[in-house]
């Protein structure tokens, strides 16, 4: 490249800052409703997923064994979920949405719906759809570590 422009950014760097501005978005919408981003996500991953356990619902969830305990104690706290005994499994602990729960995803999700959108203002035409897939062909490249992990929050 010449010497009069610097370099492009790299794709992982903008990824980076695209997930950043995500997460602080998420965290100014959640806020009201007394939920962090992250709290928010491993609710909508219970959403996709009922019956997961605490390990899964962190690792799908993209936060820690020991972060997620905590969490899963202040939401079991605020109702919003509630564990149980696997009926297949009387050994393991599962963990799903409560009503709460649900309800409370479904009045933050005209809000998340719109922070998606403004994200994706400046895309023209069916960019949004082929961004998609190129990301998700991106998350397969990187293996099964990060498609076990990969999980969509919104």
């Amino acid at each position: 490249m010449s010497q009069d422009r610097p370099e492009p950014p790299t794709l992982l760097y903008l990824i980076k800052q695209v997930e950043l501005a995500t997460r602080a978005g998420l965290d100014e919408l959640t806020r009201p409703a007394g939920l962090t981003a992250l709290q928010y996500t491993a609710l909508t991953v219970l959403e996709r997923h009922p019956g997961l356990t605490a390990a899964r619902l962190a690792r799908n969830s993209f936060v820690t064994a020991q972060s997620m305990a905590d969490m899963v104690t202040t939401l079991l706290k605020r109702g919003l979920i509630e564990r149980y005994r696997d009926p297949n499994d009387g050994r393991r602990l599962v963990i799903t949405l409560t009503d709460d729960g649900r309800r409370l995803l479904d009045q933050l999700r005209p809000n998340v719906a719109a922070l998606e959108a403004r994200m994706l203002t400046q895309l023209p035409g069916t960019a949004a759809e082929e961004l998609r897939r190129l990301l998700e062909a991106c998350r397969h490249g990187l293996g099964d570590s990060a498609t076990a992990r990969g999980s969509d929050p919104g």
